[in-house]
């Protein structure tokens, strides 16, 4: 590996230098420019290229720059936008390469800090605590639409981390060009110039939360849900449950938005809060045990059953019974059936009837398909039911397995038990599966988000074409691919 390089670029006759850095030994996020081997301590796994800004001739000259990417781009052309901050940190959550591919499926539409958690994602969990927005070093195909912004006072921090009081407080004392660390792990970075020595690498020696699994977004959904609520209502008041014929119980621990609709329902907050954002609706009928989260202009239907440590997403609609699972948003789980130790993307939709177990018949730790291995791992938990990547869809009485992954784009219907792993754009059941055709699936999801309002971007095409492509290996012989 090389050593620090130098590119710039210009507007105006401006121009900026910038320093990239590497963590590990090969660029696995599609860009160019070399970097070196760092410390040790950090695995070769953990590889990441942070970009900033370093200096500039005037803040006048600020604007949009282009990096003309010679090696796998090439001849593309990168426009990033250039954000002056005078007071206070520019935040760039950075996609540990590691982790991001140990949480597929849902990385791979999205950052790793875009994933929810609680009741916001980790990048909103971010922007709350400094009062910033932030913005994302992550792969190639995914940074058009989640852009980075650099600026002159740059605090570069793993986006799988979740904040806390005591972390805000260390991340905000960090000198310029260190480094804090826990253990093989890279927290956060300010300003990194040079590689990490022991005399610019501080070491974090409180325990912070960390979802590098995909089954700890429902593990930690609980404690997340807590801190979000305590976060987002301190200081405010709720809006009054109003309808006489709801029953209420620890009335102290459930917030209501402006806007919520609630009828006949019950709401059970005495073992965890319940929030209910804006403009969403709880059905009548309905029965909810906190610690429960629903999303703006969600909605949960009639005579559904929410069992505690619970999110559903924005503009989701959900009923059955779930328990202890999170729904990003824009998904449906509309009719009955159960859902429970699952984590759904965005707008994915289950069928009428469909169920997903999750517990083993002979209680034994679940095993989930990673992506990280291209093998079955043990979760070591006891109940783990469903990992569902964006845009995917079950038929009526669609059965999972424990322990069932689908990724991004696919499509299961049929009777008897599918794989417990199926990968994108599969279109099938337990009686096999062909190729979901790309410009068909991208036909459906225009309709899908038409009837939500919601633009089916071009970015969004881009992604989806990437992951076709990245994922053609995974569709040879999806059915043996059994734990």
């Amino acid at each position: 590996m090389g050593g620090r390089e130098r590119v710039s670029g210009h507007k105006s006759g401006g121009k900026f230098s910038f320093s990239s850095v590497f963590y590990g030994q090969k660029d696995v996020c599609g860009y160019c420019w070399p970097g070196r081997k760092i410390q040790e301590q950090i695995p070769e796994e953990s590889i990441i290229l942070l970009l900033f800004v370093e200096k500039s001739q005037s803040p006048a000259s600020a604007g949009l720059f282009y990096c003309a990417h010679t090696h796998k781009y090439q001849s593309e052309v990168f426009f990033l936008t250039i954000r002056w901050l005078f007071l206070g940190m520019n935040i760039v959550l950075f996609d540990d390469p590691t982790i991001r591919v140990a949480l597929l499926p849902f990385t791979f539409t999205r950052p790793v800090s875009a994933i929810r958690v609680g009741i916001l994602t980790i990048a909103e969990k971010w922007e709350k605590r400094f009062g910033n927005e932030v913005s994302f070093k992550t792969e190639a195909y995914l940074q058009k639409k989640f852009p980075l912004i650099s600026a002159l006072d740059n605090l570069l921090i793993n986006g799988a981390v979740c904040p806390d009081d005591l972390l805000i407080d260390t991340l905000r004392a960090l000198p310029e060009g260190y480094y804090l660390v826990k253990d093989a792990l890279l927290i956060a970075a300010r300003n990194p110039e040079d590689a990490m020595t022991a005399q610019n690498t501080i070491e974090y020696q409180n325990k912070f939360t960390l979802i590098d699994r995909p089954w700890k977004i429902f593990r930690e959904n609980a404690d997340q849900l807590k801190r979000d609520f305590k976060l987002i209502t301190a200081g405010r008041r709720s809006a009054p449950v109003s309808d006489k014929y709801t029953a209420v119980y620890g009335e102290e621990n459930i917030f209501l938005e402006e806007g919520v609709t609630v009828l006949s329902a019950v709401l059970n907050a005495e073992s965890g809060p319940i929030y209910l954002a804006k403009n969403s609706i709880i059905q009548e009928g309905v029965v909810i045990r906190g610690s429960f989260a629903l999303g703006e202009h969600a909605q949960i239907n009639m005579g559904a059953k929410i069992r505690g440590d619970t999110t559903v997403g924005p503009y989701s609609k959900v009923g059955g019974e779930v328990s202890n699972s999170v729904i990003f948003g824009n998904s449906n789980k509309a009719h009955d059936g159960y859902l429970g130790n699952s984590v759904l993307g965005e707008w994915c939709n289950l069928g009428a009837g469909t169920n997903s177990s999750n517990l083993k018949n002979n209680y034994e730790p679940v095993k989930l398909w990673s992506h990280a291995t291209g093998a079955y791992r043990s979760t070591g938990l006891q109940f783990c039911g469903l990992m569902m990547g964006d845009h995917s869809k079950s038929g009526i009485g669609t059965l999972f397995n424990t322990g069932t992954v689908v990724d991004v784009c696919a499509n299961i219907f049929g009777g008897g038990l599918p794989p417990t792993y199926i990968p994108s754009f599969a279109w099938g059941g337990s009686a096999g599966f062909s190729v979901y055709r790309l410009d068909k699936a991208l036909e459906t999801i225009n309709k899908v988000m038409a009837r939500r309002n919601a633009d089916f971007s071009e970015d969004d095409k881009e992604i989806l074409l990437n992951v076709f492509k990245m994922t053609a290996g995974l569709r040879d012989k999806p059915d043996s691919h059994k734990a």
